[in-house]
């Protein structure tokens, strides 16, 4: 069985944000998601090829990339958690992945069409990540 992998950049500051990632990292924990966080030393370069150098499948959080609805996440996080391989999801530095080069060629997926600061959006990928969980656990947590 595969897991997801949740990459962020740097260690949040903001305390209410860090206390909302460390909420929703309990939650998912169990259910075979992983989160690792990277020196906000490494630049956006360095962090992208740490993570090309990993096994399975990365996939770039990116305000260009493609959205998805909490349900269709839910299917998402269903088909990943039957693959052999990892599932890798990175939150790119503030400013940004590099553009062009090989990075070009990553899957990318959008949380919104609206901009959010970098911690926020990390808060917002781990409660859509527990939210996709509790989809397809049948839980009540999602009113559709």
């Amino acid at each position: 069985m595969g897991r997801i992998i949740v990459h962020l950049h740097g260690k949040t500051k903001d305390k209410s944000m860090s206390t909302l990632i460390q909420n929703y990292s309990d939650r998912i924990l169990p259910r075979a998601i992983k989160i690792e966080t990277h020196s906000e030393k490494l630049s956006a370069d360095d962090y992208l090829q740490q993570l090309q150098s990993r096994q399975g499948t990365l996939i770039l959080l990116d305000e260009g990339g493609e959205q998805f609805t909490s349900l269709e996440l839910a299917g998402l996080c269903k088909k990943w958690a039957l693959k052999g391989d990892d599932t890798h999801l990175a939150l790119g530095p503030f400013d940004g992945w590099p553009k062009g080069g090989s990075s070009q060629k990553i899957a990318r997926f959008s949380l919104s069409s609206m901009t959010f600061p970098h911690e926020l959006a990390s808060v917002l990928l781990l409660e859509q990540l527990y939210r996709a969980t509790e989809i397809n656990r049948g839980s009540g947590y999602h009113k559709a």
